[in-house]
């Protein structure tokens, strides 16, 4: 470390005064001035600095490049050609365009940023057509903020740094002829990625300072199914010897591409592109729009900057940021004239509230969560139809009071129905809310109702909406429970989420099994618990905004720790127990659209634990001799050829490696999502002499499949095959085979 300070102190002094050195500098090459750029850039970077910033983004078109004619359209039948319609569809858009844009919206943002770490508050926003804004909108990636990130995103895609060790090795740089900005010298340097690699298409200028060898400006370039381009400015800080941000540019056109594009979460559609440039092919009105992003930087310190606060927070959204603040927005808007602007605001306001455009948005959130609003009442449809070998078809109908009626108290239940057993089921609870930002609440709850035994689930997971969830369909083995709940849920610990809970049940096996403890024989018993659940998300970002917390990027590894423990004594508990569940989630992406899923679990319980509370490895298999009688719905994270009630443990590790391909473009109709799939189990149990009248075994030579899967094949409906091998396959070659179909929804929301 003192090595490396004084080779800097002495390599830094010899840069700025030996004018020896600086004759050399006129040829030294492109590859050695980045390699001195990326050397310096930990000593000469200002670390620590504030701005304000005003961001506008608009998609539009330059009405001089659209003809604007009316064309007709002609069939021919028996060789005469008849008139169909006349299209005047490029002739209207011209008239538009030429007096607004088609979309715009604004922001003003105060940014903060302490030892590389970012942190942005937005203090207004205004967004055509909405009173509250999208808030996921925030979240989206445009292009790099400082120019020093060590990777840099445009249009939502990360490409590697060219300033960086790994940018050495996947660009070829030029140097090409000194500018000058701001009356100093400064090296133009051109790159491009190297011809062996495909999938990155990053190209552009680096201008580097000549003595302080730091960005004086960046133009960036991609080109592919979309276009976009941005342009950095910087200004020279006499103070600090360092280039400031002034302001930047992004524009966005159509590219190339064989299919309709959808951008920024779907928000923007290119149509298919067959040649820009051939003048026989008729352009589309989406040939001409373009998104263009401009940011002006203002009121730039780099003293006294405040440590952001460790919240877990990237971007919060100012609960005063919709209001209509005239001055701060007169502050920001004197270079930003546009006659088109004003027109946008008031033609879209009109369109939006005409087509009650927010309230769909509204429902369409809600929907995507498993709720139908209806005025104060969120219904869930979660509840509405299920299938399983007990219940046979389940009915039912719940939900949840939403802001209308009280932002800070909820009641949530359902009553439900089962056609094969003949019992109703429900559940009553009760919320309130304790504290707005960190979103802590407390409720109470009673629940009468049936499980799967041994499926132990972290109670932070979040109920997922399924239309349909094909794994319960064939599951035969529940237990009831009456339980009352008394819990706390927040995220008051920077990015986590917590569930504190304590319970006391009655539990019931609806199958043909008791519990020997002491001595004794249990058919039904009575458990209190305690629980603290806890999901730690270390990477990801969050945003804050006036509706609550969300994880605008996410990112991995994910941690999920559980303790559960019995109160011996208490509300007349019958046994002594614990459980130690943790789980890591890993997701990795590539920039060649491969990703990689491992996810890996263990789970631990101790004492006196009964069948209803063991872990039974997720068996979604049919016991039945022919491969065809097997076919069912495949589950999720699931082994497929593990037959139900098959194995049980009170000591357990699981593991599951998924590669998935990129989408298969057959057609248009046709983009199936090919995986590769290998999961492994393994588990021990102690006593199982106290499990009686109930056949079963354990898993201590561990339990191992592989298999594909190939999802979304005819658009929702897909097909996996999976092979049972290792110590615990079956004697019969067609047994350790599982073919099923799989059901999985693509809502576009996917990370």
């Amino acid at each position: 470390m003192i090595f490396r300070k004084f080779f800097f102190i002495v390599f830094t002094a010899l840069i700025g005064g030996s004018t020896k050195i600086k004759a050399q500098e006129q040829t030294i090459p492109a590859q050695e001035i980045i390699k001195k750029t990326i050397l310096l850039k930990e000593g000469t970077t200002v670390k620590n600095f504030e701005f304000t910033a005003y961001n506008k983004v608009i998609v539009t078109a330059n009405p001089e490049l659209i003809k604007g004619k009316i064309d007709s359209i002609f069939i021919t039948k028996r060789r005469k050609k008849t008139l169909k319609k006349i299209d005047s569809s490029e002739y209207n858009f011209k008239k538009i365009i030429s007096k607004q844009h088609l979309y715009q919206t604004e922001k003003i943002s105060q940014y903060s940023i302490v030892n590389r770490q970012n942190k942005e508050i937005i203090l207004a926003t205004r967004m055509a057509g909405f009173k509250e804004p999208i808030y996921e909108y925030f979240a989206l990636h445009l292009q790099p903020l400082t120019g020093y990130e060590k990777k840099f995103t445009l249009a939502e895609k990360d490409f590697i740094s060219p300033i960086s060790k790994r940018g050495l090795t996947q660009y070829d740089y030029t140097r090409l002829e000194n500018t000058i900005l701001n009356q100093r010298k400064i090296i133009v340097i051109a790159f491009k990625p190297k011809a062996s690699n495909k999938n990155n298409k990053l190209s552009g200028k680096l201008y580097i300072d000549e003595k302080q060898f730091n960005l004086a400006k960046l133009e960036l370039q991609s080109e592919g199914i979309i276009n976009v381009k941005a342009v950095h400015d910087y200004q020279y800080n006499e103070e600090k010897q360092f280039w400031l941000p002034l302001k930047s540019a992004l524009t966005i056109k159509k590219g190339k591409n064989k299919t309709p594009i959808k951008i920024f979460g779907q928000l923007i559609t290119f149509d298919n592109t067959e040649d820009l440039f051939d003048p026989e092919v008729k352009r589309t009105v989406s040939d001409y729009i373009e998104i263009k992003s401009k940011t002006n930087y203002y009121k730039l310190r780099t003293d006294s900057i405040k440590k952001i606060f460790r919240d877990g927070i990237s971007v919060e959204v100012s609960e005063k940021s919709t209001e209509k603040r005239e001055a701060i927005w007169q502050e920001h808007l004197q270079d930003t004239i546009d006659l088109r602007s004003n027109p946008t605001y008031v033609s879209i306001d009109s369109l939006v509230e005409a087509k009650r455009i927010e309230n769909k948005i509204t429902i369409g959130r809600k929907i995507i969560k498993g709720y139908y609003p209806l005025s104060f009442f969120d219904f869930d449809l979660r509840y509405l139809f299920k299938y399983n070998n007990y219940e046979g078809i389940r009915f039912g109908l719940g939900g949840v009071t939403n802001e209308k009626l009280s932002k800070d108290y909820k009641i949530e239940g359902y009553l439900a129905y089962g056609t094969k057993d003949g019992f109703f089921k429900g559940m009553i609870s009760n919320v309130v809310r304790l504290h707005k930002k960190s979103e802590t609440w407390l409720g109470v709850s009673y629940k009468d109702d049936v499980s799967e035994i041994a499926n132990t689930n972290f109670e932070i997971d979040k109920k997922v909406f399924k239309i349909y969830d094909p794994r319960p369909f064939n599951i035969s083995t529940f237990y009831n429970h009456e339980t009352w709940r008394g819990f706390v849920e927040s995220k008051i610990i920077p990015k986590t989420e917590s569930v504190f809970q304590i319970t006391q049940s009655y539990i019931e096996p609806k199958f043909n099994y008791s519990f020997e403890n002491h001595g004794k024989l249990y058919t039904d018993f009575r458990t209190t618990l305690v629980t603290a659940s806890v999901q730690w998300n270390p990477f990801s970002n969050y945003m804050q905004t006036p509706r609550g917390k969300i994880e605008i990027e996410k990112r991995y590894p994910k941690f999920t720790f559980q303790f559960t423990k019995s109160l011996p004594g208490l509300w007349r508990n019958n046994f002594d127990f614990g459980k130690i569940d943790f789980r890591f989630d890993l997701q990795k992406k590539f920039n060649s659209n491969h990703k990689i899923l491992f996810l890996a679990e263990a789970q631990y319980a101790f004492g006196e634990v009964p069948l209803t509370h063991l872990y039974n490895h997720s068996p979604n298999n049919l016991n039945k001799d022919k491969i065809l009688k097997r076919i069912t719905f495949a589950g999720r994270d699931s082994f497929e050829t593990m037959y139900f009630n098959e194995f049980f443990s009170n000591k357990l590790a699981f593991f599951q490696l998924e590669h998935q391909f990129p989408k298969l473009y057959i057609s248009r109709q046709l983009k199936p999502v090919f995986s590769l799939v290998t999961r492994y189990g393994i588990g021990d149990l102690d006593h199982k002499e106290r499990h009686k009248d109930f056949a079963f075994k354990t898993l201590e030579k561990g339990f191992m499949e592989s298999g594909f899967e190939l999802n979304q094949l005819f658009k929702i409906v897909g097909f996996t095959a999976f092979y049972r091998y290792g110590p615990n396959q079956l004697p019969n070659f067609e047994d350790n085979i599982a073919l099923k179909l799989s059901v999985q929804i693509d809502l576009g929301f996917n990370n």
